[in-house]
């Protein structure tokens, strides 16, 4: 009977994985042993700083990742910038936010925009500094960056689980030397500099190609069959969707349709990695929710591994932003209580 539950210890053991820094690695082996339930919080530091307030659902001050981590959240987003003008997600700023979630016991997603600012799928301005460079120099600055912050984060413990290489790439990244609808080929050298860089770093970081309206598969099927053609390789389909009230029972099948096609068609993991909707309609928005975290983890072959929403502590109208999950107050609303 011991040595029976001995070897079933080694299969549980052996199952799970671990990063080099010994931190467990969600779904190392099987996809279905973790299940990210995150949160997007790259303006924290900023919102802190301007002492927005954050108050639990018994009415008192708390820290906002703690706060996001006792509404069922195990996971936590962070975009980098290369240079930003304030400082807010460069660096400095996504290594304490990483700190703080690692020290919650929360796993990391780490998002590059591969700009000084944002890039989405109307833009994707380079960094100032890389403007200059060749195409070739483009290539080694995209490797050198990504290879840097990771190393940075690794030292620190906070080694992620997943990386973002591009953030909404449906046109590429790093115009216009990496304009998908011009410049495929180059679009898929920059995207394999970025996974040779993260897989140097720990093989066990899992790769994400990150585009937007989930439920679009004519774009995701001709996005990656591009990325495919050249050469790139990935872990995980990222995904964003964002629906409205009215929409979002037929957005939520067609992106479901679309994550089983990324899985037979690719055999990639799929990941929602962005989603919101109006705050003003908290309770249609965990509806939403509550059904789009059963059809992720529903997706064929136990491949769904997470969903995310972005940006849901902002409130105060922070920043003209509307699709947040606080009130005004600083509070949740109901629509996170479908992450519990």
């Amino acid at each position: 009977m011991k040595i029976h539950l001995l070897f079933a210890f080694f299969l549980l053991i052996t199952s799970i994985g671990c990063n080099k820094s010994g931190n467990v690695i969600p779904g190392d082996r099987d996809s279905t042993a973790f299940f990210a339930k995150g949160a997007d919080v790259s303006w924290l530091t900023e919102m802190e700083a301007q002492s927005q307030p954050f108050i639990n659902l018994q009415n008192q001050p708390q820290e906002c990742m703690s706060l996001l981590k006792d509404m069922g959240m195990n996971a936590i987003r962070l975009r980098v910038w290369v240079n930003p003008a304030d400082g807010y997600n460069g660096l400095q700023d996504v290594l304490a936010k990483a700190a703080r979630a690692k020290n919650l016991g929360m796993q990391i997603l780490i998002d590059f925009h591969y700009s000084d600012t944002w890039a989405d799928p109307g833009h994707q301005q380079k960094p100032a500094s890389w403007v200059p460079l060749n195409f070739n120099q483009l290539l080694d600055s995209v490797y050198a960056h990504t290879r840097a912050v990771l190393l940075k984060l690794q030292q620190q413990g906070c080694t992620p689980a997943w990386v973002q290489v591009g953030n909404e790439t449906n046109d590429g990244l790093l115009w216009e030397d990496g304009r998908a609808s011009t410049h495929m080929a180059n679009y898929a050298q920059l995207f394999k500099k970025g996974y040779d860089a993260v897989k140097s770093v720990d093989e066990n970081m899992k790769v994400i190609v990150h585009l937007s309206n989930g439920f679009d598969n004519n774009l995701y099927r001709w996005n990656l069959d591009g990325l495919k053609d050249h050469g790139a390789t990935w872990d995980v389909v990222g995904i964003s969707l964002y629906p409205t009230t009215s929409n979002w029972q037929s957005l939520n099948q067609q992106c479901m349709a679309n994550m089983n096609d990324m899985v037979s068609r690719y055999g990639s993991e799929v990941m929602v990695t962005e989603t919101g909707m109006s705050w003003t309609d908290s309770a249609s928005c965990k509806q939403f929710l509550t059904d789009l975290i059963q059809k992720t983890k529903q997706v064929s072959q136990g491949k769904g591994l997470g969903v995310f929403y972005w940006e849901p502590e902002a409130h105060n109208n922070w920043k003209g932003y509307t699709l947040g999950a606080f009130n005004n107050l600083g509070k949740p609303t109901l629509a996170l209580t479908a992450f519990n």
